[in-house]
């Protein structure tokens, strides 16, 4: 029996995290706050089921790859667009990734917003925020493909803002949406090209035709040829660059942790952020047409990969040292991308996607467990109180730092040696970019485990007076004011109650474990962060069964098209596979293994066993730390360089409107008709001797001219 995947199946993988969010959104007072989580819950749970039903059929049973279109969205004489799906194994395996992760994020917002005002709203959000991500990943067209592309970025914009009375929510969700609008610019300006050089949109007849574009050039200004391919794919990863949050537009990727935790954990793991990673690889037929283009994006990967994982060794908040830990890893991903190791990024975004979503939620349930707390420096000693927290966030961190055996170890392991394979005839780019790799497995490990000791070791800090620079966050809302104000005396000192990130000062509290609703999605999110890599690295790299012994076809064949020649997996595939587990004991002899040993050592000498010796590090280093502290200066270029000369020339073109134009062109030249009507006025006064005496004055002047010009 010859398996098909049915597009009803689709439609409803799709459809029901919409409906969800319609009724959530529209009739949250009808419903009710457990009217709300449920059918949200039931909407992303039916497409996640339904998801792994596409998966099982694609891989199991052999099923061809969807691509449909559904519905003719317009027709503008012979050109059409449509609405349509394009499934194969990437798409498939994105699915199950995002609606999974959505999933246990829903679960886990029933426990931490549970007494937040907005509740049904905040379902309804990240409803859609899934809706949006899933017509992304499924589109088989660029049209299609950037309707998802924005609705994400609309719903993250909201999400980040959620607590919108909060001053800075909302200039973080309008940092968000102004450096997103750069990258989405340049995405247009990619999909313009592709319409203009390709007459379609449809990703089956660009992909056909794309070789039709090697070597073409086009002129932009006289005498100056660019390489139309080069072109295309450098403006479609300028895209990528603002979803992704690549350098240098990443910077609204931290302030995102305005936003609710929840929230925090899916843009940073399985949707917004991925969507430029996943596009990359999607449109592996036309990137592959531009060396160019995969130097650069190798350039900004390594930047991305090092110089921000720095900063995450500074910052306090629990929430944004994983913040930075994203962006790291997003240059990670976005390294592989450049290296043409496509499916060594996918696979780390896979991989990246549920040990990244375990630590925002772990992130998430110490917030919760110390009242609303963010800064590390006022927790300490939390392991005894949050075991279940504290056990699965070892895990995340384990995963995360590349440790042999778990999942992450096996997607960033390969990235690294897929830049070590490049570094050798990619030039000065490529030797950066292994480089940046390598030493980011020793950045990353030392700041992951600053965050484990300062969080759940050492001393019980909640009870003392904060840091000299500690500032005290604000609440969220008038309501949270008001709860805030009622759960703190006249010294400070709180009572235990709940209200959810309203970030209060913690004094007096008493720690303690999160409920099952937000411990749960953490085990669920442990249990792929250990053995998911193992389990699916042979299949998805490397070509091979689980185990590694038995030949089978590439897992993304046709999904993503690679020459031969130009396949760096397939390379490190006859260097190094030999199944998970040699893979893993031969991770013990290489360098990253090491490197991030010694993060590890430092950070346990430095947090564990001198706890004084930071201190006096920061004394001794302060240009450097300062300069971390300050994000490179890249934070203030943007809001007075971009933010603020957008405000000077707003401020420009209305002097210039309301001077020039109003002032000399409208309304000056009707000064001018008023002035000459007044004088015309006065001229025709009718009477008769003012008549005469400008006639003879008339004549008067004629006489006088005729009798010049005759002299």
């Amino acid at each position: 029996m010859e398996f098909a995947i049915s597009k009803s199946v689709l439609l409803a993988i799709v459809l029901a995290p919409l409906l969800g969010s319609i009724v959530a959104g529209l009739f949250g007072r009808q419903v009710g706050r457990a009217g709300a989580h449920s059918i949200t819950i039931l909407g992303v749970a039916a497409s996640c089921v339904l998801s792994g039903y596409v998966l099982w059929q694609l891989v199991g049973q052999g099923a061809a790859p969807f691509n449909e279109n559904l519905y003719t969205w317009f027709q503008v004489g012979g050109f059409e667009a449509h609405v349509g799906f394009m499934v194969d194994k990437l798409t498939a395996m994105m699915m199950v990734v995002v609606t999974f992760v959505s999933l246990l994020v829903h679960i886990y917002t029933i426990g931490y917003m549970e007494e937040d005002p907005g509740y049904q709203r905040f379902f309804s959000y990240i409803s859609l925020f899934t809706f949006s991500m899933l017509m992304l990943v499924m589109s088989n067209n660029f049209l299609q493909l950037f309707f998802g592309w924005e609705a994400v970025g609309l719903v993250s914009y909201l999400l980040i803002g959620f607590w919108f009375k909060k001053p800075t929510a909302v200039f973080a969700n309008l940092k968000a949406f102004l450096v997103n609008r750069v990258g989405d610019f340049g995405f247009l300006l990619g999909i313009a090209g592709v319409v203009l050089m390709f007459g379609s949109l449809d990703y089956g007849t660009v992909f056909a035709n794309a070789p039709t574009i090697q070597g073409a050039t086009i002129a932009i200004f006289d005498g100056h040829e660019w390489s139309i391919a080069t072109l295309i794919c450098i403006c479609l990863f300028i895209g990528a660059m603002g979803k992704s949050a690549q350098v240098p537009l990443h910077v609204w990727l931290p302030d995102s942790m305005e936003g609710p935790t929840p929230i925090s954990a899916l843009i940073h793991a399985a949707t917004m952020v991925t969507a430029g990673i996943f596009m990359v690889a999607r449109m592996s037929p036309l990137f592959e047409l531009s060396e160019t283009a995969l130097q650069f994006i190798l350039f900004i990967g390594a930047t991305t990969a090092f110089w921000t994982g720095l900063i995450g060794i500074v910052q306090n908040d629990i929430k944004r040292v994983v913040a930075y830990s994203t962006l790291s890893q997003l240059g990670y991903m976005t390294v592989a991308l450049g290296a043409s190791a496509y499916s060594a990024g996918v696979f780390h975004l896979m991989t990246h996607a549920f040990f990244k979503a375990l630590l925002f939620l772990g992130a998430g349930s110490v917030i919760i467990g110390m009242h609303h707390e963010q800064d590390m420096r006022r927790m300490g000693g939390l392991k005894k109180y949050m075991p279940i927290t504290y056990w699965t966030m070892v895990i995340g961190t384990l995963a995360l730092v590349g440790t042999p055996f778990f999942s992450g170890f096996y997607s960033k392991d390969t990235i690294i040696e897929a830049a070590k394979h490049v570094s050798e005839h990619r030039g000065w780019v490529g030797q950066y970019a292994y480089w940046a790799v390598l030493l980011g497995a020793f950045v990353t490990s030392f700041y992951s485990f600053r965050l484990l000791y300062l969080t759940f070791h050492g001393k019980e800090r909640f009870h003392a007076a904060p840091p000299a620079d500690y500032v005290a966050p604000e609440a969220d809302s008038e309501e949270h004011a008001a709860a805030f104000s009622h759960e703190h005396d006249a010294n400070g000192n709180g009572h235990d109650a709940h209200g959810h990130d309203d970030h209060g000062h913690g004094h007096g509290h008493t720690p303690h474990e999160s409920p099952w609703v937000v411990t749960l999605p953490l085990v669920l999110l442990a249990i792929p962060s250990i053995i998911i890599g193992f389990l699916t690295v042979g299949p998805m790299l490397f070509g091979t069964d689980w185990s590694g012994h038995h030949e089978q076809l590439p897992f993304f064949l046709g999904a993503i098209d690679l020459t031969a020649a130009r396949d760096t997996v397939l390379a490190l595939k006859h260097e190094l596979w030999h199944g998970p587990v040699k893979f893993a004991l031969h991770g013990f002899q290489a360098p990253a293994f090491w490197l991030a040993f010694a993060g590890f050592a430092l950070a346990t000498f430095m947090y564990l066993l001198k706890p004084e010796l930071p201190g006096k590090v920061a004394s001794a280093l302060k240009l450097p730390i300062r300069i971390l502290e300050n994000k490179y200066g890249m934070d203030a270029l943007w809001i007075n360089g971009f933010a603020g000369g957008g405000v000077a020339l707003g401020k420009l073109s209305r002097i210039i409107d309301s001077r020039v134009i109003d002032g000399a062109a409208v309304n000056g030249s009707a000064s001018l008709v008023d002035f000459t009507a007044r004088l015309v006025r006065r001229v025709q006064s009718g009477y008769l001797y003012h008549y005469a005496f400008a006639m003879i004055l008339g004549l008067i002047v004629i006489l006088a001219l005729l009798i010049r010009s005759w002299h």
